[in-house]
């Protein structure tokens, strides 16, 4: 006899997909439940709101992230290879996405259309906020005395991943983000 997934599972489930698919606005509390095959007051046991389930979506999109980051980051074995995991953690996340056609960073598209003050930008922000601290400790260890490079240069590593995040969506597949992966290894060698 199989287990039944929990209501709560299948709705997160069945958001992630949708609000990656087709957006939040678009995508109704029906639609997700019915997607779910749940009662909607199932999502009103779990979710005080569907503002709650978008935050509780983007928090599995950020621990989805670390999971990837975490399985890239224990094979390496330097500064530079802890840096360019950043970058392959990005492109295994968009490898989880095909299956839904490939739009971009989840975490992103929903910010966009959130509003100023929605909960759920500040993990959005968060994790963008977290690469680049990622890329300034990996470059301040290979370059110790690197001073304001250092800060400089992480930000323009962000900048790069980010932006090739967004053409990526935008083209449908990972081209861009192995691109950025080889920019980020000419920006080291110059550092």
């Amino acid at each position: 006899m199989t287990e039944r997934v929990p209501a709560r599972e299948r709705l997160l489930k069945a958001a992630a997909e949708l609000f990656y698919r087709d957006g939040v606005g678009a995508t109704g509390i029906d639609t997700i439940t019915a997607h779910a095959g749940v009662a909607k007051m199932s999502l009103y046991n779990n979710f005080s709101s569907k503002s709650e389930l978008v935050k509780a979506y983007l928090d599995a999109r950020l621990e989805e992230w670390h999971a990837l980051y975490r399985h890239r980051l224990a094979s390496a074995a330097s500064p530079r290879e802890r840096l360019l995991a950043v970058f392959d953690s990005y492109v295994d996340h968009a490898e989880l996405a095909y299956g839904w056609g490939f739009r971009g960073c989840g975490l992103l598209n929903a910010a966009a259309e959130l509003s100023i003050a929605d909960p759920g930008r500040a993990t959005v922000a968060l994790q963008k906020e977290e690469v680049e601290q990622l890329f300034r400790q990996y470059l301040g260890e290979m370059k110790p005395d690197g001073g304001a490079a250092i800060d400089e240069t992480a930000e323009h590593l962000s900048f790069v991943l980010e932006g090739a995040m967004a053409r990526a969506g935008l083209d449908g597949h990972d081209g861009r983000l192995k691109a950025a992966r080889r920019i980020a290894i000419s920006v080291m060698d110059s550092l």
